[in-house]
């Protein structure tokens, strides 16, 4: 048997079978090259039931935590992109179980990953090496966390190239509040964002809690409906164990959550997202003010860091319709984020924030604001008794189970005031391609370059200084870019009125940072400065299907480009749908500079290409609660969703996929609903991994501003003429 990188014992997680499902203890061991599972642990010579080849290719995907005979489990399906039909599917009964697995595998497709030559042509011989993946920072990266030792040295991660891993994002009706970008503070981590000086003030202390109010006025809500407001506070318990009394709404929910009344579960839609009814019991003037009820999707997903973040929004349900003696609240926006901090005194620390942006309707909350005040102060004082609950609970040793939804039924509540009995719904279960379908790619970080920043305070002149010589030395070395831009043309319009709409521009270079020439030593940014290519067009497509190779539509900005000499690099991002939709960005260059990243992108191959293509996305303008969700993480789409890339004489197209997975993380798709009220920008470059290869360069960059759905084109892809 060859070296055993890991192995044990986990469910086989297999489809249902003459009407129902069923459930297996399998063996699993995970070699260097090699995924196998036996129905019994291994003797020598014996042959497993299912083997999986690993390589380059091979992606996790999350599926989440699903429901089998009465347990709930932890699912993770490993494939290969270029042979999706054979998968492995295993689970765990234990969430720290499933995720020791899926760093394991990641960290074997990680080395894969690396062991490519600079060329990108070929791969070199490869060996696992123990240890390598103990300063691995994927999924279940344990940075900062209590269950951590020591913080690992910046030298031992430097090299590692960071492998996003698919999992389920939050359905498009859902935004992420938990990032947000701010160019104040773009070199703090993540989790300080939250705190942005620009977004956020504090309004008060209450039961050791600081509670924050938004400062943004926006003008696309109604006055009944509050600011965001937050709560944050410190909770000593572990992210999973917070995590687990926060997804159950059982009796449990009770002894720390004072203004639940009861709650059912309405649909389980997929392992991330699910929805849910829930009856508020508010104190303020009962005899006079109705109660309120919501119902709400909530979507929950694990971070590279470690932290849980569980999300909620209003949706409208057939089975969940308004009830008689309740007003129905709106959620605009909450949940809660759930981030480790280092143990203290030898006591896991875990940072909670519970955001909650709420309409509750009714004539109270437009004519009586303290009545809306009051109850937000109330629900936000949940976090206060996730703290005082767990300072009062012994039994902590016990093994972390994954929470298991409950369906309560009011009539067997003691803390039941009034109103009829809740009907019973329809449950649906493993509806997996239900609302998350148009979700898409976005907070799987692809590399952690932000962990390892200089923060702002620091005098930098001097290597600023180096930095911009190095600049303007490069953009010598380029040709000059003298390209007459009047006979491209798109469906999309051009215009560089600040409060234009439904068009795009040309974004600012120096809006996105990238890793500057000394970032191997110190992991400083710079501004990204001239763009390698000039945007010249943007085609808005629809159709009833994938619009795949977009080039060979007659008379693209590409086609014209092949005729006057000129290269061409096409990105095609597919967001799917009941309508499929594509925007296509054309970028073109005069020609490839021999020896360059740039050009051994263009002339690499498709793995070299995966774990390059980075892509820096922001929004200047739109709710905080957007611009939170997409943040200015850089990602690199190869590794996250497929990317097929079509390269021609003069042109080289990639078509992003991001209907490939149910994982729906990213940025287009997460948006896609309100993208209407919205401006985002989009900066594709090559990722540089070595000081030879350093500064980066921004291939382009565009901001496309108030998209609107209904000015989508079907394109005529009939003709095959490629220039």
């Amino acid at each position: 048997m060859s070296k055993v990188v890991y192995e044990g014992w986990m469910v086989r997680y297999g489809r249902r079978k003459i009407g129902r499902s069923y459930i297996h203890m399998r063996y699993f061991v995970l070699e260097p090259r090699l995924l196998a599972y036996y129905k019994k642990k291994p003797q020598d010579n014996q042959l497993p039931i299912k083997t999986m080849v690993i390589d380059g290719n091979c992606r996790v995907e999350d599926r989440g935590l699903k429901t089998h005979h009465g347990h709930m489990v932890y699912v993770l399906s490993i494939y290969n992109k270029k042979e999706k039909h054979h998968r492995i599917t295993m689970a765990a009964f234990n969430i720290q179980e499933a995720l020791m697995w899926k760093e394991k595998i990641e960290c074997v497709i990680d080395q894969h990953q690396e062991s490519l030559v600079p060329s990108g042509q070929q791969y070199v011989s490869f060996e696992y090496k123990p240890g390598m993946d103990a300063g691995r920072t994927a999924s279940s990266s344990d940075h900062e966390s209590p269950f951590s030792a020591l913080e690992d040295e910046d030298d031992s991660r430097r090299d590692l190239l960071r492998r996003t891993t698919i999992g389920n994002g939050p359905p498009e009706a859902i935004l992420d509040w938990t990032k947000e970008f701010d160019a104040e503070l773009s070199n703090q981590s993540s989790s300080n964002q939250a705190f942005s000086r620009k977004h956020w003030r504090l309004l008060q202390c209450q039961n050791g809690l600081r509670i924050f109010e938004e400062l943004l006025e926006v003008d696309y809500l109604p006055r009944s409906c509050s600011r965001a407001m937050k709560a944050v506070g410190v909770v000593e318990a572990t992210c999973e164990e917070i995590f687990e009394l926060v997804m159950s709404m059982d009796g449990t929910r009770y002894e720390w959550d004072c203004s639940f009344h009861n709650g059912r579960l309405v649909e389980e839609v997929d392992g991330h997202t699910a929805i849910l009814y829930h009856r508020l019991l508010l104190d303020w003037f009962p005899m006079v003010v109705w109660p309120r009820d919501l119902c709400y999707v909530r979507y929950w997903r694990r971070n590279d860091d470690g932290s849980y973040v569980v999300l909620f929004r209003s949706r409208e349900h057939e089975n969940c319709g308004p009830q008689p003696g309740f007003v129905r609240a709106h959620l605009e926006s909450g949940g809660f984020n759930i981030a480790p901090l280092k143990p203290r005194n030898g006591r896991p620390r875990t940072q909670v924030q519970h955001l909650i942006q709420i309409d509750l309707k009714g004539w109270g909350a437009g004519y009586l604001p303290a009545f809306q005040q009051h109850c937000l102060l109330q629900m936000l004082n949940s976090v206060s008794g996730l703290r005082e609950w767990f300072s009062q609970t012994d039994d902590r040793g016990q093994p972390i189970r994954i929470p298991v939804m409950v369906n309560m039924a009011s009539s067997s509540l003691a803390l039941r005031k009034g109103g009829k009995p809740q009907h019973k719904s329809s449950l649906s279960i493993d509806q997996t391609n239900g609302a998350s379908r148009n979700s898409v790619l976005m907070d799987e970080e692809s590399d952690d370059d932000d962990e390892f920043q200089i923060p702002d305070s620091e005098p930098e002149p001097e290597t600023s200084k180096q930095e911009q010589e190095t600049d303007a030395k490069k953009t010598e070395e380029e040709p000059a870019l003298d390209i007459d831009l009047s006979c491209f043309s798109g469906n999309l319009r051009h215009d560089d009125n600040e409060n234009a709409r439904n068009c795009w521009r040309i974004s600012d270079g120096n809006n996105f940072k990238v890793r500057g020439k000394s970032f191997c030593e110190d992991k400083r940014k710079i501004p990204a400065g001239k763009h390698l290519m000039d945007l010249v067009a943007v085609d808005w497509f629809k159709d009833t299907k994938r619009m795949d190779h977009v080039v060979r539509r007659k008379g693209c900005a590409a086609q014209v480009a092949a005729e006057k000499g000129l290269f061409s690099m096409v990105v095609n991002v597919q967001v799917p749908g009941s309508t499929h939709y594509s925007m296509v960005f054309y970028f073109v260059t005069k020609e490839l500079v021999p020896g360059s990243l740039f050009q051994r992108f263009v002339d690499g191959d498709d793995e070299f290409r995966n774990s390059r293509l980075k892509l820096i996305p922001l929004v200047p303008k739109g709710s905080w609660i957007v611009r939170q969700s997409v943040g200015s993480t850089p990602c690199l789409l190869g590794k996250a969703v497929d990317c097929n890339y079509i390269r021609g004489p003069t042109y080289l197209e990639i078509d992003v996929d991001i209907g490939s997975s149910t994982v729906a993380n990213g940025v287009l798709g997460l948006v896609i609903g309100v993208i209407t009220s919205l401006v985002v920008e989009m900066a594709f470059l090559v990722q540089a991994n070595t000081p030879e290869e350093l500064p980066e360069r921004l291939i382009g960059a565009v901001r496309v501003s108030h998209i609107e759905l209904s000015s989508a084109i079907v394109p005529n892809l009939d003709s095959e003429s490629s220039p």
